[in-house]
């Protein structure tokens, strides 16, 4: 019993740390890292580059039917269940859903195990895996049906089969989703910065912070429970996650918030 005890708790650690880790992110700008690939061809449509923003390397936001991405998948499960998802969703470890960093919600995708060649259909409807070498999390029985529990982690394909919103949290059908759209883009996203009661004060912060980092500044005059606000917003992030690392990584900004660019 001596001797097993030590290689018993080498093997559990090593399992535990395979799973999914949410909320703590770390990134590299090592490309072999990303392994990721589009039809066998490394992003060669326009709009399908990853692209890199203070050193940290985004997905593509615009895809279309068929395309396809190559990666590592994790899943996660019992601390997260019963959570809240991105979406507003609870976290259920037993539907089959993932969470992507950048996927629009409700993308419907098709994860193949490149160790077994099992595959599993799923619904992206949370935010994640925030490790850069990672590009899916899978809930748990997603993570069965492809049969990588045991080791945690495994390189996949991510085929995207269409977008479906219908208010369903089911898997669509085939016919449901050959008439539903082709392509989805995510649209920009921007963060506000200030609002002031009169011009001058949003005149003042539109133009320290315009052009930081190659973002823009735009003030938008907004009614509000008749009252006048003036705000500031800094716009051109290419995602959620993007703006959400750019306020984290930025002290001048502590207390902003992120704005859908309509």
């Amino acid at each position: 019993m001596g001797k097993f005890f030590p290689f018993f708790l080498i093997f559990i650690i090593m399992l535990m740390s395979g799973c999914s880790t949410r909320g703590v992110t770390t990134y590299s700008d090592n490309k072999d890292d990303y392994n990721s690939d589009v039809d066998g061809k490394t992003y060669s449509h326009p709009t399908m580059r990853p692209y890199v923003i203070r050193g940290i390397k985004y997905y593509p936001t615009i895809v279309s039917v068929g395309d396809r991405f190559n990666g590592n998948a994790s899943w996660y499960g019992p601390d997260f269940h019963g959570e809240l998802t991105s979406n507003g969703e609870t976290y259920n470890m037993y539907d089959m859903t993932a969470a992507h960093k950048t996927l629009p919600m409700n993308t419907i995708v098709k994860v193949t195990n490149h160790r077994n060649g099992l595959n599993t259909v799923v619904r992206i409807n949370d935010r994640g895996p925030f490790v850069a070498t990672r590009i899916i999390d899978l809930s748990k029985s997603a993570a069965d049906k492809i049969r990588m529990l045991g080791t945690g982690t495994a390189p996949v394909t991510i085929e995207i089969l269409g977008f479906y919103a219908n208010g369903k949290r089911t898997i669509p059908t085939a016919k449901e989703l050959a008439s539903a759209p082709q392509k989805s883009t995510l649209s920009g996203f921007s963060i506000q910065i200030g609002s002031f009661a009169n011009i001058a004060g949003a005149t003042k912060t539109r133009d320290k912070y315009d052009k930081t980092d190659g973002y823009r500044t735009v003030i938008k005059d907004v009614e509000q429970e008749n009252n006048r606000f003036f705000k500031v917003y800094l716009q051109g992030f290419k995602s959620e996650q993007e703006a959400k690392d750019y306020i984290t990584s930025n002290s001048n900004f502590e207390g902003a918030f992120i704005v859908k660019e309509d």
